[in-house]
């Protein structure tokens, strides 16, 4: 057993077992408390910069496979477990997590108290740290994690997005009724590849420009609408993003998931705050206002947008955390533009929030704001089905 080190800012070290890969990396440490989906909380772009601590007591057991990728490749920069599997059970499994996590370069921990760990962030809020395989004594360590970015003011978004242009034709349904209806501009700035496929889904053919692209070339697609994905970092580092979309706002419809939640927010005059240990999780319940239903979701983000900005952008809440009340969701009030926070793709066993995908698509069609009677109707008939 080699060993590995996880050292927090407050002078908190963790010792477990290495099963990853070599090497020292240091980021802000948050914890995911998801219990089932590791694979695509590890292929997950917006984790790019930090280091994922995760809840549940056992990791690895059902193994890796091909179907569950989010992403190009890995992006985080290290991965915290109270127990790592040594075995996995699952038809799909093409292979183990220990041999995943080697194979893509990411530093992993098994054997130490995530629990602790999650308390300390929580109490804390965000901490940076380091997690290191090779031999170094604690106050190295420590130096290190003292040493690390803060998340503020960080631009990690032309990172992860990839800078080549593409088609993306891969969906769910072998074939949707009207596919190719709507032609939607997927704005990549760390983009989840299961936003890709339900937008395949609802009959688009989409084209993915990365996050930063100039609106003149956006437009010079001739799309139906606009879709600007989730991503890293602090969304108003992201100024190339944002005066992107001030270009775009008023000319196309836009469709704003996590980190594009915030940035149409930004590009639209409201205001973005960090929060004190961030939503990164599949439990995280949301109250849709239109309906007064509560959906179930699926979360990765550090910032929100501050609810109080909104009224002198133009934008009205649609949707709210009933965790800690933050701002999950809004529209604006004269055009095509809504967003939320959340992953409606996520499907954290339920898929409560799938109905958005719809929305978006009734949105390009009518070219109208987003009025709550969509949000209702819509959602209902997600129930039935």
């Amino acid at each position: 057993m080699k060993p590995c080190k996880l050292a927090l800012e407050d002078g908190t070290i963790a010792v477990g077992e290495s099963v990853g890969a070599d090497g020292t990396r240091t980021g802000e440490v948050v914890f995911n408390t998801a219990m089932t989906g590791y694979q695509e909380v590890l292929t997950d772009p917006s984790y790019c910069g930090q280091i994922v601590t995760m809840t549940a007591p056992q990791i690895g057991n059902y193994g890796i496979n091909r179907h569950d990728v989010e992403s190009r490749r890995l992006f985080l920069s290290g991965f915290v477990m109270r127990e790592c599997a040594r075995r996995h059970s699952n038809q799909f499994a093409s292979g183990s997590l220990r041999d995943y996590l080697r194979e893509n370069g990411v530093v992993a921990i098994s054997g130490v108290d995530t629990r602790g760990i999650t308390r300390r962030l929580r109490v804390s809020g965000c901490l940076r740290g380091s997690i290191s395989t090779e031999a170094m004594d604690d106050r190295e360590l420590l130096a290190l994690a003292r040493s690390a970015p803060q998340m503020t003011g960080l631009d990690l978004a032309g990172e992860v997005m990839n800078p080549e242009p593409l088609t993306w034709e891969d969906g769910r349904a072998a074939r949707v009724e009207g596919a190719g209806a709507f032609h939607v501009v997927a704005l990549d700035c760390g983009i989840k590849q299961n936003i890709l496929r339900h937008l395949v889904d609802i009959g688009a053919r989409v084209t993915v420009l990365p996050g930063t692209t100039p609106a003149q070339r956006i437009l010079a697609e001739r799309p139906d609408g606009v879709l600007v994905g989730n991503g890293p970092g602090d969304p108003a580092a992201v100024t190339d993003g944002i005066e992107t979309l001030r270009g775009l706002i008023g000319l196309t419809p836009i469709f704003g998931i996590c980190l594009g939640h915030q940035l149409v927010a930004l590009a639209m005059g409201a205001r973005t705050y960090k929060l004190k240990f961030g939503h990164h999780g599949a439990n995280h319940p949301v109250v849709n206002h239109a309906t007064g239903r509560v959906e179930i979701t699926s979360q990765n983000h550090g910032f929100a947008v501050e609810r109080e900005s909104l009224a002198a952008a133009g934008l009205h809440a649609t949707h709210t955390n009933l965790y800690d009340g933050s701002l999950e969701g809004f529209a604006h009030d004269r055009l095509p533009v809504f967003a939320v926070q959340y992953h409606p793709e996520g499907a954290p066993g339920p898929n409560d929030a799938v109905y958005l995908f719809r929305c978006f698509a009734e949105m390009m069609r009518s070219r109208r704001p987003m009025a709550q009677e969509t949000f209702r109707r819509l959602a209902a008939e997600e129930v039935r089905q």
